[in-house]
């Protein structure tokens, strides 16, 4: 369905959406309180239409959001991944993590993977993340992975603070990325 490579790390599988994914990705958009982050919940057709869009988006950048499982059960448990709309200042690593899978680091797992790919093999320069103030969960995560804050913006009508992630070639980033792999 996507272009999408699958990449592994410990405990994940990463790869491409696909049809069965689209219960998961709608019981978040519909159901979860953590949608209040990025804009807050949708409906059934907002999600069918966000899911379908990022399919869309692997097709027109060969990059987007990877679907997160975990190896063991299969579980789909989050997105995480890389977007650049139209209107976006950069590519943007961004994560999503479903309910009942957060507070378990699969978040940092996934996107020190995404980051060394990103870099690895798209030679990308370090990504952003563009995070609201009120979501404090992400903006940890984004210390935690070694972000720099370079400011503050609005995009697409919400406060959000922008950050600098490591070069995935950066001593740092390499280390976490043998951790998240291994």
């Amino acid at each position: 369905m996507t272009p999408a490579p699958t990449l592994t790390t410990a405990r994940l599988e990463l790869r491409g959406p696909q049809k069965r994914d689209l219960a998961a990705f709608t019981a978040w958009v519909t159901g979860s309180d953590r949608m209040e982050a990025v804009g807050g919940k949708g409906t059934e057709g907002q999600a069918w239409r966000g899911f379908i869009a990022g399919i869309g988006h692997w097709n027109w950048h060969g990059y987007g959001f990877f679907t997160v499982t975990e190896r063991a059960t299969g579980f789909v448990t989050g997105r995480v991944g890389i977007i650049n709309h139209v209107d976006w200042p950069a590519p943007e690593l961004a994560w999503h993590m479903f309910d009942g899978f957060e507070g378990r680091s699969y978040a940092f797992e996934a996107a020190c993977a995404v980051r060394d790919w990103a870099g690895r093999t798209l030679g990308l320069a370090p990504l952003s993340s563009l995070i609201a103030p009120a979501n404090t969960r992400s903006l940890a995560l984004a210390t935690r992975l070694g972000a720099v804050e370079e400011g503050r913006d609005i995009v697409d009508d919400e406060h959000v603070i922008s950050f600098r992630h490591l070069r995935h070639d950066d001593p740092r980033a390499m280390a976490q990325a043998a951790q998240a792999i291994t």
